[in-house]
């Protein structure tokens, strides 16, 4: 079985490499702007053709044994686990993720996930319910009723990967899914797609039915609407823009396919005045080291006590002096590039626009320049004097890009200041007092809150409240995510 040829990367459909209708396009590396490889194009018919392999896959699938489920997604993490280091390299040259980031939380990140989710298709999908009595009436003797509720898969998943990590996020729709006896078409994002063709292989290796996985790539709009609107389709899994969102939540809404939906982020991060400022500058500091801000739970939007700002933007200033920015291949670059010449254009008129609205620009702001001058690099930019209303503050910039806004008040203040904005993914709250900590956590509009720290447990269930999107996933959440419950009822 071979995946590719002269014209470059093939599409993977019906347990088949397939070349593409359209041609291929060069997939561009973000540190130099060489071309990493050819990633195929995939017509609208390929992309039906992908869905209907799907569904004529997903009865025979949803039967298999979880056993059986559980040993295929266990030898997939072997096959990644073999070939980390090749696929790692090739994601980062897709990303422009640094080394340690491209190892530890992208390929890394995937074998776990897929090693979960094979624990996962074991999980009890089955749970009695109290019995109840019924007296006799107009609906027969009475009786004691017994029930069931089964967890069922729901069918077929399109799962619409970002392009911020091509292992993680796709591993965490397709392994889930597949445990809980989906099948599932992929389109990963158009910037970096080899890494999920990488994925096919190892599931193809480890012995996955022709049609149950099948990744279909493209620049082209209708590629994407293909994969939502197909009428063999029953789900979408979508990682990206609330914008996007929105749009393939009206046309799911025309059939009821069910949705989960991760949109964006404008993560505050309360500092209050008897926080841990190391703990709480080394927690924001992420935000300029991971994925060079290209994520959607940063704590870009820093809310910080006006008794510790000046002190706290001094560390973070500092902080930033040794955040070194460079070829992400190169040991000790901490900040990569961004994943595109038209997103560092974004982030850089992101910036430009705070100045004008008045933001005071404590550091970074300028282009760096890295080797030859070719690469789409970003300087960290600290943006500082911020007011609430400015839409360098409500807007999500995803780049390297903090703000920060100053409040005078007590808890009620931070608290309408975090709340204050479209999104509502993760927040953050930093103090020395845990009570406090934990009560204005509760009261944030937001899916997540870390007191403290930046860390994820990934058992706990992740999503977001109010435009950051739709349902819950990570841990167990994900395999109910790609699943519809059922009860059954009888007659005791």
């Amino acid at each position: 079985m071979s995946r590719g040829g002269g014209d470059g990367q093939r599409l993977f459909i019906g347990g088949e490499w397939v070349a593409p209708d359209v041609g291929s396009y060069e997939v561009v590396n973000p540190a130099d702007e060489s071309v990493v490889g050819l990633a195929p194009e995939a017509s609208r018919a390929q992309v039906e053709e992908a869905a209907r392999a799907a569904a004529e896959a997903f009865g025979p699938w949803s039967r298999t044994a979880p056993q059986e489920r559980a040993a295929i997604l266990d030898r997939a993490a072997d096959v990644i686990q073999r070939e980390f280091e090749p696929w790692a390299e090739l994601a980062r040259a897709e990303t422009g993720a640094p080394t340690g980031i491209a190892r530890g939380m992208q390929v890394g990140v995937g074998v776990a996930r897929f090693r979960r989710y094979a624990r996962g298709a074991l999980e009890p999908v089955e749970r009695g319910l109290p019995p109840q009595v019924t007296e006799a009436g107009p609906m027969g003797r009475a009786s004691v009723l017994g029930a069931l509720e089964v967890r069922q898969p729901v069918g077929v998943v399109t799962c619409i990967t970002s392009y911020n990590n091509p292992w993680a996020n796709p591993a965490g729709k397709v392994a889930p899914a597949l445990a809980m006896g989906n099948t599932v078409v992929v389109k990963p994002a158009p910037q970096d797609p080899l890494s999920v063709f990488r994925m096919a292989e190892a599931l193809a290796e480890a012995g996955i039915p022709p049609g149950v996985v099948n990744v279909v790539s493209g620049r082209a709009v209708e590629v994407g609407e293909a994969a939502v609107d197909s009428p063999h389709v029953d789900m979408v899994s979508f990682t990206g823009s609330t914008a996007v969102g929105r749009r393939i939540a009206e046309v799911c809404g025309r059939s009821m396919k069910r949705q989960l939906m991760e949109l964006g982020g404008k993560g505050a991060a309360v500092v209050f005045e008897d926080a841990d400022l190391d703990a709480a500058v080394t927690g924001i500091g992420t935000t300029f080291s991971f994925y060079s801000g290209q994520i959607c739970t940063a704590p870009t939007r820093v809310i910080v006590h006006r008794s510790v700002y000046a002190e706290l933007v001094q560390r973070l200033t500092g902080y930033l002096a040794f955040m070194t920015v460079g070829d992400p291949a190169v040991k000790g670059t901490l900040v990569g590039p961004v994943i595109s010449a038209a997103h560092r254009d974004r982030v850089e008129s992101y910036v430009e626009l705070g100045r004008k609205e008045g933001a005071r620009v404590a550091f970074g702001g300028e282009r760096p320049v890295v080797g030859e001058g070719r690469g789409f690099y970003v300087a960290p930019t600290l943006l500082v004097d911020c007011a609430p209303g400015m839409r360098v503050v409500r807007e999500e910039i995803f780049g390297p890009v903090v703000v920060v806004v100053p409040f005078d008040g007590g808890e009620d203040e931070a608290v309408a200041l975090a709340d204050d904005s479209d999104y509502g993914l993760i927040s953050y709250v930093w103090s020395g007092d845990a009570a406090r900590a934990f009560r204005v956590a509760r009261r944030l509009r937001s899916g997540g809150v870390g007191v403290n720290t930046v860390g994820r447990n990934m058992e706990a269930p992740f999503g977001g409240f109010k435009q950051s999107g739709v349902g819950r996933d990570v841990g167990s959440y994900a395999l109910h995510a790609y699943s519809e419950v059922q009860s059954i009822v009888w007659a005791g």
